[in-house]
């Protein structure tokens, strides 16, 4: 039996939806929707921005963007739930930004899979040096790069990008749950 074809969206189709409060993505032709995050995935990315902030500052790496900023390129536009990225110029349109240097998903019951699948490809594609998902069910954030072997990080992880005079280190229970992993002695 055949199988029936999937329709192929096109950038155009993904602006002309609504603005319903649901999150709207495209990955080569492939739309993605999203309903509103909860309230431990905002604290995810609140905690994880707190700390990014003062380092990307002081590290002249450019922002950290959170929601509704993009990745546009070719016939693709996602909306990452946290990045770090340099823009040099204010009046320049998405797909004109350098690729962003970090991107961070966290994950949901609605997003595991595509994170992992499609938007990694889509990451890797374009050439994202790193890609980290934030799973606060798996206690754990899987750092990804084009360059290295996945790592599952349960207590801290190490984040050293180019341009950087020293690394960030990120205690990954604190950005999960609001606990640190250190121990008081």
């Amino acid at each position: 039996m055949p199988m029936a074809a999937t329709k192929a969206w096109t950038i155009d189709e993904l602006h002309s939806l609504p603005d319903d409060g649901n999150k709207y993505e495209l990955v080569h032709g492939e739309l993605f929707v999203t309903p509103a995050p909860s309230v431990s995935h905002e604290a995810i990315l609140a905690r994880l921005a707190r700390l990014l902030e003062p380092y990307v500052a002081e590290h002249g790496l450019g922002y950290v963007l959170r929601p509704r900023a993009v990745i546009r390129h070719g016939d693709s536009e996602v909306e990452p739930d946290l990045m770090v990225r340099a823009i040099p110029n204010d009046n320049l349109a998405w797909d004109a930004l350098p690729v962003p240097i970090l991107v961070v998903e966290v994950a949901s019951p609605s997003t595991r899979r595509r994170n992992r699948e499609q938007k990694r490809q889509f990451y890797r594609d374009i050439g994202v040096p790193e890609y980290w998902i934030a799973d606060r069910e798996g206690a754990s954030i899987t750092v990804m790069g084009p360059s290295r072997a996945d790592a599952i990080e349960t207590e801290s992880l190490t984040w050293a990008p180019a341009g950087a005079s020293a690394p960030l280190v990120v205690d990954v229970p604190w950005v999960l749950l609001g606990r640190s992993s250190k121990r008081d002695t």
